[in-house]
């Protein structure tokens, strides 16, 4: 008997290549939360369905807050502000007296993220080719007199 057709295969994704990184890991972390509050309210969450195709799901970021957490550089306090002001969809305001401490939280957290989600290239910018350094000039602490 002869194979079928399938005509319900799965669709195929587009290359990585079109995907759109985020601009900072606060971006990124403000676009997870909201693709994980409409999960929790029933929405699936179907890859490439987006207005913007980007190089990661909800779930790799989450992923990079979890290991990021078991390697002791972000804390409960940290993963508290973050589920809270990403909920909200956006950043403390530092100029308000009552978020200057969540700010402070929140800043130290999305520091904290940046260079691991910008190695896995879902931010923009990414790690400089193994071995290679960026030489910086320092501005002399004490200025030269005479010769020597």
């Amino acid at each position: 008997m002869p194979a079928a057709l399938r005509t319900n295969s799965a669709p195929v994704l587009s290359s990585m290549s079109k995907a759109e990184p985020f601009a900072s890991a606060e971006e990124a972390w403000i676009w997870t939360m909201s693709a994980l509050v409409a999960r929790r309210e029933g929405a699936r969450i179907v890859a490439g369905a987006g207005s913007k195709q980007r190089p990661c799901e909800p779930d790799d970021v989450i992923k990079c807050l979890d290991r990021l957490y078991r390697q002791r550089r972000i804390d409960l306090v940290h993963a508290r502000i973050m589920r809270i002001w990403g909920e909200r969809g956006m950043a403390p305001d530092p100029r308000h007296l009552g978020e200057k401490n969540d700010w402070r939280i929140w800043n130290e957290a999305m520091q904290r993220m940046d260079w691991p989600l910008r190695m896995k290239g879902i931010v923009a910018g990414g790690a400089r080719p193994s071995g290679m350094a960026e030489v910086v000039e320092l501005a002399a602490r004490c200025p030269v007199e005479g010769g020597a």
